[in-house]
């Protein structure tokens, strides 16, 4: 796409890459919130005064991960970027079979610290909620995203890899049984993998 526009091409994958990074990082530092580490010594329970704290957490990082979306779709709908009905929904589809787990890790510690089941559930779901919202806002912005759609796409790319590094990585490796964290990556990278290959 950035060849295309007569950019050079590596300039728009940096950028944004870095963009997207920055951006969450100065989300986390702005926004109170709580990681999802919960083997520090203070604990997740110890941490966990109300619910809206928890969900804040993974409702931070659903942001991008909407815009990811609604950039790709953006760019399916522009014609003009070379995006496929078939990519759009591969990952529209691996950010939604994703969303599964991310639902889990708000309602389970919240059942667990004597929400009901439907309360959890629903804060769970309120979570995911600003996903569609940002789709829809950047696809509303089409014609506006499309000269820059390298650089979103990059930025997007950016986001969800500093939600991996951030939050992911360290919570696999701190549990006793970390191999079951690497078996779910695996697994996780063969499912996206089979979705872009069976539907590209």
């Amino acid at each position: 796409m950035a060849e295309k526009q007569n950019i050079i091409s590596w300039i728009p994958a940096a950028v944004g890459f870095i963009l997207g990074i920055l951006f969450l990082l100065i989300l986390d530092s702005i926004i109170p919130h709580l990681h999802l580490d919960s083997n520090k010594p203070e604990g997740l329970k110890a941490k966990l005064k109300n619910a809206t704290m928890l969900t804040l957490a993974v409702t931070l990082h659903n942001i991008p991960e909407g815009m990811a979306v609604g950039v790709i779709l953006a760019g399916m709908i522009s014609q003009n970027t070379g995006i496929t009905l078939e990519a759009a929904m591969t990952l529209s589809l691996g950010i939604a079979i994703q969303n599964f787990p991310e639902g889990t890790i708000i309602s389970m510690p919240l059942k667990n610290e004597g929400l009901s089941k439907s309360k959890s559930f629903i804060y769970g779901m309120l979570s995911g909620i600003v996903e569609p919202v940002a789709a829809i806002i950047t696809i509303l912005l089409t014609s506006i995203i499309t000269p820059i759609l390298p650089y979103l796409l990059s930025f997007a790319a950016g986001a969800m890899i500093y939600v991996v590094v951030e939050e992911l990585i360290p919570e696999l490796q701190a549990k006793e049984h970390s191999n079951i964290g690497t078996i779910g990556v695996a697994i996780g990278f063969t499912i996206m993998m089979i979705l872009d290959i069976a539907l590209g």
